[in-house]
């Protein structure tokens, strides 16, 4: 048996037993599934029956090897939907991965029917069968971790931007409190985030206060003296914050020059000298 005519016997039997074939395979997901709302289960039904119509639709083109046929775009397509929304659902790459795996039951049930006295084509429509969904299950698992890996990238550059929040203390002075480690990552968005602030507020000094940083190496210096140097550069000056005594014996150890730069011990101190800078005075009023 060619694989043309392998594809034509599988595609007029989905077609044929179409209904006993999904109905099946959506009692066998609804079993494997344990939670779900009513909404989700008329959600995989309404997968499982575009699905079905759209593999039988594909087989009938003989492409039963190259799921990257065009004549496959259209389940690709549909599995790509799937595996995205599970995977910004929670599911696990076993749970999107069941849902093209747990087909090959229902159809073996009605292949085994269908091609009872034929041995041959039994065994020839069942290896197809069983490959082509290995396939398709395995492009379902590619989808998914693609999905999750976006998902990652995205929160990580969220979680990026609300580590490095710069807050307005005063007219004309800004603080950028900074807590855990400073990589070539996280400075590239303190920088965009800083510079971007210094033009929204029109600040000329801006206090960066490494109170949470728990250790500062030469890499993290140099981080900091480029934030520094792209904030002059925008015509704010900056104070350094937060230098603990073993942070000062570790900036001195590495021999980074920081002569040029201000710096103090608390926030607060750094806050009394931006004030000072900006001509501006507190006084404390007496009952």
């Amino acid at each position: 048996m060619t694989t043309k005519d392998t594809a034509a016997r599988i595609s007029q039997l989905i077609q044929e037993h179409e209904a006993e074939i999904g109905s099946q395979w959506i009692a066998q997901l609804e079993a494997l599934t344990v939670r779900g709302t009513a909404s989700a289960k008329q959600q995989l039904r309404a997968h499982c029956q575009q699905f079905l119509a759209a593999f039988a639709a594909a087989t009938r083109s003989g492409e039963l090897e190259n799921i990257e046929h065009r004549s496959w775009d259209e389940v690709r397509d549909l599995l790509a939907e799937i595996s995205s929304s599970r995977a910004k659902s929670g599911s696990t790459p076993s749970e999107t991965a069941s849902f093209v795996f747990s087909l090959k039951q229902p159809i073996f049930a009605q292949m085994s029917a269908a091609f009872a006295g034929e041995p041959e084509t039994l065994a020839a429509v069942s290896w197809s069968i069983n490959t082509l969904l290995d396939k398709l299950g395995l492009y379902t698992i590619e989808v998914f971790q693609k999905a999750k890996d976006q998902i990652i990238v995205r929160q990580q550059q969220e979680l990026l931007e609300l580590s490095t929040p710069v807050v307005k203390l005063w007219n004309g002075i800004l603080a950028l409190p900074l807590i855990g480690t400073l990589d070539s990552a996280r400075t590239q968005v303190v920088m965009e985030n800083i510079l971007q602030k210094i033009v929204d507020t029109g600040a000329v000094i801006a206090i960066i206060d490494i109170t949470g940083v728990p250790t500062v190496d030469t890499l993290v210096a140099q981080h900091l003296m480029k934030t520094i140097a792209a904030a002059r550069l925008m015509g704010a000056d900056c104070i350094i914050s937060g230098i603990r005594p073993q942070i000062a014996q570790t900036i001195v150890h590495l021999g980074v020059n920081l002569e040029d730069v201000v710096t103090k011990a608390t926030l607060a101190d750094a806050f009394v000298v931006a004030l000072e800078r900006t001509g501006t005075m507190i006084v404390s009023q007496k009952a």
